[in-house]
């Protein structure tokens, strides 16, 4: 299928990760894979920029689709207005515009206590999550705006049961899913399809948490009623290019994707 064809997606934390088995290892990865497969113009951002060219190169080889890589950090002391405009305008100067933005990227420090965090842990977690969805949607609002396009952000179980050792990747990712709804309200008379993923995918930032600290992992790791965790590109990937579809421009809400199940929320 080609149905996204000549539109262009933004992924953040889209750089190239891949599990023992090959497949995808990371959620932006996923994304970007699937959206490559239906001829997506892409634009992938990223701390690593060895991950976003290798991204880069297999995408264009195997899907024959234009990738453009940026390395991006939104961190506590950067002009992160300043990274993130950065990257609206050399997509924009490439491709003339924007269809659909996905923050995916995320990083934190898990397996620390409450009691345990630092400051620096906290901003890990809120700067590159929260404050990276907050300039990142405010930047591409007026291309968003002019396409109709599409945001989906991804927030996570551990905002919503209070995971063990992860206090400040959950609160950003409960920002995250305020911010969304925000945007939903607000956003709907634009044209803008604004939703939320709350995954459970097995990838290989899921291995290494499993290596590093396993009861954390038991603690707040379950099973899902399917017997399996969600392929990155298979299941989060098809459902991100699901919702930026022409199908779902009449639905403005909140999508949650949890322990294998899909739930609506208009």
């Amino acid at each position: 299928m080609q149905n996204f064809k000549g539109k262009t997606i933004i992924v953040t934390g889209g750089g190239r990760a891949v599990l023992g088995d090959g497949r995808c290892g990371s959620i932006g990865y996923g994304i970007v894979t699937a959206f490559a497969k239906e001829g997506a113009n892409l634009v992938i951002t990223g701390r690593n920029m060895k991950k976003l060219e290798d991204a880069k190169k297999e995408l264009e080889q195997s899907y024959g689709v234009k990738v453009l890589a940026i390395a991006a950090d939104v961190s506590a002391g950067a002009d992160n207005r300043a990274v993130v405009e950065n990257v609206v305008r050399q997509t924009v100067e490439a491709f003339g515009g924007i269809d659909v933005l996905i923050n995916s990227a995320q990083a934190s420090a898990s397996g620390v206590s409450l009691a345990d965090h630092t400051t620096e842990q906290f901003d890990l977690a809120l700067y590159s999550g929260l404050y990276a969805v907050f300039y990142y949607m405010q930047a591409c609002y007026p291309y968003l705006k002019e396409r109709k396009g599409a945001v989906i952000n991804f927030a996570s179980g551990a905002g919503l049961f209070g995971n063990v050792g992860q206090c400040a990747y959950a609160a950003a990712k409960e920002g995250i899913r305020g911010i969304s709804r925000v945007a939903a309200n607000e956003w709907g008379k634009d044209g803008i399809n604004v939703n939320v993923i709350c995954p459970l995918a097995w990838t290989s930032q899921l291995e290494n948490f499993q290596k590093a600290y396993p009861e954390a992992y038991e603690k707040n790791v379950h099973m899902p009623p399917m017997g399996h965790l969600g392929d990155a590109e298979k299941e989060i990937g098809r459902v991100c290019v699901q919702l930026a579809s022409d199908d779902f421009k009449y639905m403005t809400g909140e999508t949650i994707t949890l322990e294998g199940g899909l739930g609506l929320r208009p």
